[in-house]
């Protein structure tokens, strides 16, 4: 497997290396004797799957509240999503600054998002399924978000959103302190 760095620290892209013959092809997407070298060990408690009917569907920007961080690895079994993460480390030199990954059943990437980043996707196709492996167990008080369309993180959405949930669509705005320290940041760093 190919271990490719994002602009976050902590969080990567893993694609496969397929080892194809007749049968079709066998490919490692985690080991974790490998992510250790990049400073990573992670486990696993749970084990999840999304199930989307819609294109333009949109989950997240999701995280978990202290002490339940928690670590993902994300991948899409069916279909295709526009996989999105936000640093939400205050003393990270890329905090508010935000990502984006295509992850799809036909690339097979794998993308790990460590505890402090928000993570949320939108469909680009219908019928597209995403499972995660998470290392800690979900504490439903813990749960919290960012608004997917916040101004002060800027995310470019691909598609318009055409399904989002009534509590996705509810989490808050960043408060205007944050959102002026983001905008100076990123204009003085080039961030998105």
């Amino acid at each position: 497997m190919n271990v490719h760095p994002t602009k976050f620290e902590g969080a990567y892209l893993i694609e496969p290396e397929p080892m194809v013959d007749e049968r079709g092809f066998f490919a490692r997407v985690w080991c974790e004797r490998e992510m250790e070298a990049f400073g990573v060990s992670a486990h696993t408690a749970q084990a999840s799957v999304s199930f989307n009917r819609r294109r333009g569907t949109l989950r997240g920007m999701h995280y978990q509240l202290a002490p339940h961080e928690e670590d993902k690895l994300v991948r899409c079994t069916n279909g295709a999503i526009y996989d999105v993460i936000v640093d939400l480390r205050p003393q990270s030199p890329t905090y508010l600054g935000w990502e984006s990954f295509e992850l799809s059943a036909e690339n097979r990437h794998t993308l790990f998002v460590p505890r402090g980043l928000a993570h949320g996707f939108q469909t680009l196709a219908d019928d597209t399924e995403v499972f995660y492996q998470i290392s800690k167990y979900y504490v439903p008080q813990a749960g919290a978000g960012l608004r997917y369309d916040d101004p002060a993180i800027g995310i470019r959405w691909p598609e318009p959103v055409r399904l989002i949930s009534e509590k996705d669509a509810r989490f808050p705005y960043l408060s205007s302190d944050e959102a002026q320290a983001h905008e100076a940041k990123t204009s003085s760093k080039g961030l998105n």
